[in-house]
């Protein structure tokens, strides 16, 4: 094996071992959420969640003051604060109300409202396979849901109303990585969550007890330090291989679930997640063939 094939090698097993230090971390913020249950409202321990967020990031904080972004840079972190609440909002209510392995899967779905609100917001191409990656990520949220067969309970809809809303969020940061640097563009979620979350979480408030300020303050750590790994294993190894590292949280999920919350393990959750993992999957690869794809200069370009 040549020097260049072992790196690549070390390279790949780094990003696993990050993702699935990052489902574990995932897992333990779904089991943090589901333990406080619904004993303080979802506005308010989103709220609290992100103001202890916010604390984290208080002594990286000093640029920001030195030089703050350009107005029309702060209108699009403003825009992507209010739909991120609006959607961590809907994720706490689902996490209290329906099982952890149900709410991870449909959080699958969010890659591909991606997909199309790329095609729709950056003009990005949507091709034949593409289209049928999509279709049967949709296919395998029915599988989950199962409309029909059962009714769709409001933690369902909850979870399904919040995947839309993180995608617009990751597109907005996906435009703001244009310009903005990665560890502010988190600071500033963290910053602008807060005050969006505020009006929320008075209208909602109780008072926390300590056990929950704890919890909450935990979630805040464990799902930042999920943020960081998550970074590492994009950073480390390409996107066809992190992505179906990443239905290892769904796995975590499911035994959690059984164990400490006595949930049922529902086998259509499983092939359902399974199904729209594998189509995410596919819609990365694409995405990393296309830009591999040579691009030809234009013609003038070609003269020299």
């Amino acid at each position: 094996m040549s020097v260049a094939e072992k790196s690549r090698t070390d390279s790949t097993l780094a990003g696993i071992g990050w993702m699935i230090a990052t489902s574990f971390c995932f897992v333990a913020v779904t089991g943090i959420v589901r333990y406080i249950g619904t004993d303080i409202a979802a506005a308010e321990a989103a709220f609290v969640r992100y103001a202890f967020g916010v604390l984290i990031f208080l002594p990286m904080m000093r640029p920001l003051l030195r030089n703050p972004p350009p107005f029309r840079t702060v209108r699009l972190y403003a825009l992507r604060g209010v739909v991120h609440s609006f959607g961590v909002t809907l994720w706490f209510f689902a996490m209290a109300r329906i099982p952890i392995a149900e709410v991870t899967a449909l959080g699958y779905t969010a890659p591909i409202f991606v997909t199309i609100g790329a095609a729709f917001f950056f003009r990005e191409r949507l091709h034949f396979r593409r289209v049928a990656a999509v279709a049967i990520g949709f296919l395998g949220t029915l599988l989950i849901l199962r409309p029909g067969f059962h009714e769709i309970s409001s933690g369902q809809f909850a979870q399904l109303t919040a995947a839309p809303l993180f995608a617009a969020s990751f597109l907005l940061a996906k435009r703001l990585t244009d310009d903005e640097d990665p560890v502010m563009i988190v600071i500033m979620l963290s910053i602008f969550c807060t005050l969006f979350l505020l009006p929320g979480a008075i209208l909602n408030w109780t008072n926390p007890t300590l056990s929950e300020i704890f919890w909450l303050a935990l979630t805040a750590l464990v799902a930042t330090l999920g943020h960081y790994t998550m970074t590492r294993a994009i950073q480390a190894a390409p996107l066809t291989v992190t992505q179906p590292v990443s239905f290892l949280q769904l796995i975590w999920a499911t035994a959690l679930g059984i164990i400490v919350f006595n949930e049922p393990m529902d086998p259509y959750v499983l092939i359902g997640g399974g199904i729209v993992v594998a189509a995410i999957t596919f819609i990365s690869h694409r995405e990393a063939v296309a830009a591999r794809r040579p691009i030809t200069p234009p013609a003038p370009a070609t003269k020299d």
